[in-house]
């Protein structure tokens, strides 16, 4: 089998193998390795013809559909990086991205870009738009319009900028704990060494049909494709409404591997499956499956394997929890996946012993290049691997994940809590700081923190605590406010509004772990018949 260096040759690669071979799916339309290897080089030669230079960024801001793949890749085939952009964002949110990173050219449809042009301003590195889903007439204003099929169709004979694996890849956006989404720059080996580790120990092969039911902006959505790709396999992409769709899907799409986030898991957990499946396997990751989901699960399918992960968008993935393993440790996050090293480490540096806290660090090929354009926050999370041969004059950098677990006297690791103030909801981080913001800006409101509290189905759950000087100002109000300016991920699932100032810590700072620990029990009556 042939080695990728660069993420576009997985698909390449596998083109040359089994060229006639299903390599993607979307609502009806299929595409085999060969005809998504040409789609890909058109785009690439699109992408070029409008000069996007070694390295720059162009943005993908779609559902999922065919044109996504093509763009994504393409864009890397062509030598430049390219951004996922959450379709689920708000258009401020996306305007940030846009003009964080810098972002070249856009793909998009009209809709979506109609919500973008008053935000603009915003975005003065943006010169070419691409809409895939409407002809229009190219135009001389900035920026200038084109429509897909301009793009696929333009001249041949650019030779793509040439390219090594350590090179930037792609920037996925991810919440960051001062409100602002920061973007995680991966390299070709960091996305390329990720598909080879995860279809190491998912033993995935060329029959393998992976549904792709998450964002291709989250690493653990745009890992199914690279994951499929890598080994030959078919990836299906999903939209779906209602979790019955998925089912559905499962079914007539002969689906053997199939990937999701605690509250995704919990409601599949409760639909009719039907006795015979060809799924082969699920996988976890993005938070702790309640035990209560997992047991539903393990008897509604019980001829797949059920995969428990960890990872961050930062290292991509670090742990999983073979199997064989679930009935005996179901609280376990596993053991570092191929080609990774996890330790468990102290405040000072040095590694903890069996069963004593401390924190996740990653090293190895997984681990990314940093948060693009801020190494303040980069120089905090990536730093030296903790006991390296003090002879090396460079020091190896891992990541330090910020996560609290320690490990069992067998090596298995558990997941204790988050150092920082990050909320895990629905497999997203949320950052308290973007919701905050969105609250302060209501009339009347003093003071807000947002914090993640245990939920049985999500695993967290957003609650606002607002000191509001309005006495007639209502949750619901901040609630429309919230869903008109977030996506629905991030909208607090309570809003509690008090008329006195919120606690504070004796440094005089809002009191964020008290008001935390006393919201902890606050949804623990929804795990009750």
């Amino acid at each position: 089998m042939y080695m990728a260096d660069l993420v576009h040759e997985l698909i390449f690669h596998a083109a040359e193998r089994t060229p006639e071979a299903e390599a993607l799916g979307c609502d009806g339309c299929r595409l085999s390795y060969d005809q998504l290897a040409s789609q890909i080089r058109l785009a690439a030669q699109g992408i070029l013809d409008l000069g996007l230079g070694p390295g720059e960024r162009a943005a993908v801001y779609l559902e999922k559909r065919i044109e996504t793949v093509v763009a994504l890749f393409g864009i890397a085939a062509a030598g430049a990086a390219f951004i996922p952009v959450n379709p689920l964002l708000k258009s401020h949110q996306v305007a940030h991205i846009l003009g964080d990173c810098n972002v070249r050219v856009l793909v998009t449809s009209a809709v979506r870009y109609a919500s973008l042009v008053p935000l603009l301003p915003q975005c003065p590195d943006l010169h070419t738009v691409i809409i895939v889903d409407e002809t229009v007439s190219a135009s001389s204003t900035q920026p200038r319009l084109l429509s897909w099929s301009v793009l696929m169709n333009a001249p041949s004979g650019k030779s793509p900028h040439r390219r090594i694996d350590s090179d930037m890849a792609a920037i996925l956006y991810t919440s960051g704990s001062t409100g602002k989404p920061k973007g995680v720059v991966l390299s070709h080996r960091n996305l390329v060494a990720g598909a080879y580790s995860v279809s190491a120990y998912l033993r995935n092969t060329c029959d393998d049909r992976l549904l792709v039911a998450l964002p291709l902006s989250f690493d653990y959505g745009l890992s199914q494709l690279t994951t499929a790709f890598r080994v030959g396999a078919c990836a299906v992409l999903a939209n779906y409404l209602f979790p019955k769709d998925l089912v559905r899907m499962v079914v007539e799409e002969r689906i053997t591997g199939l990937a999701g986030v605690p509250p995704l898991w919990h409601q599949l957990a409760h639909q009719t499956w039907p006795d015979k499946l060809t799924l082969r396997y699920v996988t976890n990751s993005g938070g702790i499956m309640p035990t209560a989901t997992l047991n539903v699960l393990r008897s509604a399918m019980p001829q797949a394997e059920i995969y428990l992960m960890y990872g961050l968008t930062e290292a991509f993935r670090s742990t999983y929890l073979p199997p064989s393993e679930l009935a005996q440790r179901p609280n376990s996050i596993g053991r570092p996946i191929p080609n990774a090293d996890v330790m468990v480490v102290r405040e000072d540096g040095t590694l903890c012993e069996a069963y004593e806290h401390g924190e996740l660090v990653h090293r190895g090929p997984l681990v990314s290049l940093g948060y693009w354009n801020d190494p303040e926050r980069t120089a905090e999370r990536f730093r030296a691997a903790p006991s390296q041969n003090k002879a090396l004059p460079i020091p190896e950098i891992a990541v330090w994940s910020g996560d609290t677990v320690y490990r069992d006297g067998e090596g298995y690791l558990y997941f204790v809590g988050r150092r920082d103030e990050m909320i895990k909801v629905s497999g997203y981080r949320v950052s308290p700081g973007e919701i905050e913001e969105v609250l302060m800006n209501a009339h009347g409101v003093a003071e807000v923190v947002a914090v993640g509290v245990p939920h049985p189905s999500l695993g967290q759950a957003i609650v606002a605590v607002v000191y509001s000087l309005n006495e007639t100002l209502t949750a619901s109000a901040l609630l429309l406010e919230c869903r008109q300016m977030l996506p629905a991920y991030m909208v607090p699932a309570h809003i509690d509004i008090r008329h006195e100032n919120l606690p504070r810590n004796p440094n005089g700072k809002l009191d964020r772990s008290f008001i935390r620990a006393s919201l902890c029990d606050f949804f623990a009556s929804e795990s009750k018949p």
